[in-house]
């Protein structure tokens, strides 16, 4: 709860960079140095930073250029940039900061109480956000530990409940000779009903926690799951595996599952799509996958505030922050022509496998 925030410092003269070591010291943060741009990409990819110091005016690819670079990456658009330049100091320079991203923009001489607590702010919010997804890890775990005692509940009390009802009413339907015939079809209707219920009871504990996906793993949980969805909604749903897709972390293997689910849902409900298609692959330590539908798409209005308007829902949002703790990233591509969800997702030993998204 407590740990400390990564501060990134990015400048080509190591004197500045002294200096800013020199302020922030007092903060108490970890405080990384990086002498390019490059170095800074470089960072990012294995490092979670809080807050980033760029200097605007550096050889190669300038502070401009590398925010941009930053930002375009999905995993770090939320990573806040303060610019501090000694000789790009125009409203004209002010303003291209902003428009690449910056949340301040900084002229020398540098004060240091001004920027300890411009840094300090940063740090806090990035300490309270790693503590909401932390609070947002552990209510996603105890829901899915709930989700599977009550499958459990489902298929080991109900369904043997079930199953017995079933045993008797053939008993009694095999005695309807002696009965009115509107008794003896009451009890044929009563048959044909528990066995109905007892359909939708599994249904029901697969959707909460696919047994399959503890037992066998990913590739067969989907594969069911599919086949089932296909069956029910009557969307032509076609699944591409690798071959050889092997066991991950039950995390992992769990996030991907809800996303599809989550995807194939949204299908049915919102795009007016007869088809689907997921593909999994595996390659250079990602695991990828792509869900794409051929339906109406999402309105361009809503597009643009998919991850923020209410009127989006807790799927989207809930997905991506499933996946963010585990380093995932997700996008959404959307024209009249169909809707495209794409997940990156690190995993261990991914790279065995030659395919590639």
């Amino acid at each position: 709860m407590n740990e400390k925030s990564n501060i990134l410092m990015v400048d080509d003269q190591p004197g500045k960079l002294l200096t800013y070591e020199a302020i922030l010291n007092p903060l108490g943060e970890n405080l990384i140095r990086a002498y390019s741009g490059k170095d800074a990409l470089e960072y990012l990819l294995k490092t979670d930073v809080a807050v980033i110091l760029m200097d605007v005016s550096m050889p190669g690819m300038d502070g401009f250029d590398t925010a941009r670079m930053i930002h375009h990456h999905p995993r770090f658009q939320n990573i806040p940039i303060i610019f501090i330049s000694g000789v790009r100091m125009t409203d004209f320079d002010r303003l291209k900061g902003y428009e690449h991203g910056a949340v301040d923009y900084i002229t020398l001489p540098l004060v240091p109480e001004f920027l300890r607590a411009k840094v300090r702010v940063f740090a806090e919010l990035h300490r309270k956000s790693k503590q909401l997804e932390m609070l947002n890890v552990r209510m996603t775990r105890l829901q899915e530990d709930e989700r599977r005692r009550i499958a459990r509940e489902l298929h080991d009390s109900v369904g043997q409940l079930l199953a017995a009802i079933s045993m008797n009413s053939v008993f009694g339907e095999e005695e309807c000779r002696n009965l009115s015939p509107e008794v003896a079809k009451r009890v044929a209707e009563n048959v044909t009903m528990v066995e109905e219920l007892g359909k939708q009871i599994r249904t029901i504990s697969y959707l909460l926690h696919p047994p399959l996906l503890d037992e066998v793993g990913l590739a067969s949980a989907l594969q069911e799951y599919v086949t089932g969805f296909s069956r029910r909604s009557k969307v032509d749903v076609k699944l591409d595996l690798p071959p050889d897709l092997g066991r991950f972390p039950e995390e992992t293997e769990l996030s991907i599952f809800r996303v599809v689910q989550e995807s194939l849902s949204n299908i049915h409900r919102h795009a007016a799509s007869r088809t689907a298609t997921i593909r999994i692959t595996q390659a250079n330590g990602y695991l990828g996958v792509e869900i794409e539908d051929a339906g109406k798409g999402i309105p361009p209005e809503m597009q643009t505030s998919l991850w923020s308007s209410p009127h989006s829902g807790v799927g989207l949002r809930g997905m991506r922050e499933r996946l963010r703790p585990l380093g995932g990233t997700l996008e959404i591509h959307s024209n009249g022509q169909g809707t495209r969800v794409k997940v990156n997702l690190p995993v261990p030993n991914a790279g065995a496998v030659s395919a590639s998204l």
